[in-house]
């Protein structure tokens, strides 16, 4: 018994040490590092870029080492300052020779996040599924929450937690009657009264074809959207941006990525180099002429700027971030959300 405590009191002493001593080093000789704020600029057709040192003020310039005052930088992204540039009354008539008009310009601008602690993580299984139609302005939270079982979905009433046999019945034999195999691989949707508008989930069924459903007016709305053969859906994210242009982006097996968009239900890829959200981080700052897309993996940041009309590569560059080359033991992860442990 003796050798046993002396042996488990070593043990807990050298997991400590293997804990906290790399994490105390990275502590206290830590040295803040932020990549760049970047953001494609049509106007000089470059990317622009804000950057802060520590005891710095902020640069304001552009790839190619031109250096400009905060006025001139807001002009030279008028899309994303459009308020800005809106309340000193010098948001431009025109951009890039086209005529523009400051509430489409803002209507169109848009913030999408993706962070592998996102996809990482355990799925509850339980939805709430919003009326799209009510006729009111302001979005209501259902009186049922719905699941996806093995054969239908079942919509269970939350005051009496019973399961509401005629919605269910109803929409099981819509999903059905388009072809939907059950049980759903992907769930995507956004069940939240903190927006404009409501378009429901997007599924990914066990035959790995693309749906959208939602509910109108109590009845349910369930349509496949039609996707090339070779293309096999992943990971799927439903946008809800105040443009409506968009209705989803997804990744497949190969890591490329897809846009849904609106009307008409069209795929179209982005062509960017390989996006995997269980491991890189993606935001993406969109306009109505280009989309500026942050990829960070592998102790990179790379920036790609796409057009926002047909999603072809208009620039790229990258940036080099330094790794943390303290390694030790930790039990959590910036990239899931399970405590255990692990080796760096």
């Amino acid at each position: 018994m003796t050798k046993f405590s002396r042996f488990f009191f070593w043990f807990v002493i050298i997991v400590l040490a293997a804990w906290q001593l790399p994490w105390a080093v990275s502590f206290f000789s830590y040295r803040p590092e932020d990549a760049p704020f970047v953001l494609y600029s049509n106007v000089i057709g470059d990317f622009a870029m804000i950057t802060r040192h520590e005891g710095e003020p902020a640069r304001y310039a552009d790839r190619k080492g031109n250096v400009y005052a905060v006025r001139e930088f807001d002009s030279i992204l008028p899309c994303f300052y459009a308020r800005q540039l809106y309340s000193q009354d010098r948001f431009p008539d025109s951009i890039c020779g086209r005529p523009s008009d400051v509430h489409e310009v803002i209507r169109n601008n848009f913030v999408f996040r993706s962070v592998p602690s996102d996809i990482n993580r355990e799925i509850p299984g339980i939805y709430f599924l919003m009326e799209s139609m009510s006729g009111r302005v302001d979005l209501e939270m259902p009186d049922d929450a719905f699941r996806l079982t093995s054969s239908s979905i079942e919509f269970i009433d939350m005051d009496e937690n019973r399961i509401n046999e005629g919605k269910s019945r109803l929409f099981t034999d819509m999903m059905l009657s388009k072809g939907f195999v059950f049980p759903a691989l992907c769930v995507s949707g956004n069940p939240t009264v903190m927006k404009e508008y409501d378009q429901g989930y997007i599924l990914v069924d066990s035959a790995n074809r693309l749906y959208h459903m939602k509910m109108m007016r109590g009845r349910p709305y369930f349509r496949h959207i039609d996707i090339p053969s070779d293309i096999v859906p992943q990971h799927v994210f439903i946008n809800e941006f105040a443009s409506r242009s968009t209705l989803a982006m997804f990744t497949d097996t190969e890591n490329g990525f897809y846009v849904v968009s609106m009307p008409g239900y069209e795929i179209r890829k982005v062509n960017i180099p390989a996006f995997d959200p269980e491991k890189d981080r993606m935001m993406i700052i969109g306009n109505m002429d280009d989309w500026t897309i942050c990829i960070e993996s592998d102790g990179s940041v790379h920036y790609y700027a796409v057009s926002a009309r047909d999603f072809s590569l208009l620039s790229e560059m990258e940036y080099p971030m330094q790794k943390n080359c303290i390694h030790g033991l930790r039990f959590t992860s910036a990239d899931d959300k399970y405590v255990k442990p692990r080796f760096y």
